[in-house]
């Protein structure tokens, strides 16, 4: 039940937003009553944060490629997440957006999504003997989330294809392949 749970309110919190949606509206979707919602998530919060860790899973893993090919095949997956037509943008960011409250449960997710992501690709960058691999990680980090927000504005997947280039740029420069 709790994954019906959650399969509804991922749909309808990425599709609609979290704010857009209340609990009345995941329950009747669900075809449960709100009373069993709540029995499984006792508070809109616990459903929220419970969306958004179900998401964590799996996180981002290396493989045999090389470094460079990993971290530039990223972007190939982001470029086919924009073209989507149910591209909604990152859901981390949007919860944090949307919630706005810096206290609310949901930011350390949102943060740790974040952060395995950096680790990722600070991982792979250490791999490849880069000069600075937490730098160069953040760098590609802000290339992947202004890839994501360009997207979303402009309902262009080619920026996937723009962020990757960059990428590319700063990769040649670290001595990266």
């Amino acid at each position: 039940m709790a994954e019906r749970i959650l399969d509804t309110a991922d749909r309808l919190f990425y599709g609609q937003g979290i704010r857009a949606i209340g609990v009345d509206t995941i329950a009747a979707e669900a075809g449960i009553s709100k009373r069993t919602l709540y029995n499984h998530f006792p508070s809109k919060d616990d459903l929220i944060v419970a969306y958004l860790q179900r998401r964590l899973r799996p996180p981002l893993r290396r493989s045999d490629a090389p470094p460079r090919d990993q971290i530039l095949g990223l972007f190939t997956l982001l470029e086919r997440a924009f073209a989507h037509r149910d591209f909604r943008g990152c859901p981390y960011v949007n919860a944090v957006a949307e919630i706005g409250e810096p206290d609310h449960p949901a930011r350390p997710v949102a943060v740790e999504f974040k952060e395995r992501q950096r680790v990722w690709f600070r991982d792979l960058l250490t791999q490849a003997n880069a000069a600075d691999p937490e730098g160069l990680a953040t760098q590609l980090m802000l290339l992947v989330d202004g890839a994501i927000a360009t997207a979303l504005v402009r309902k262009d997947a080619q920026a996937a294809r723009a962020a990757a280039q960059a990428a590319g740029t700063l990769l040649t420069a670290a001595d990266v392949r």
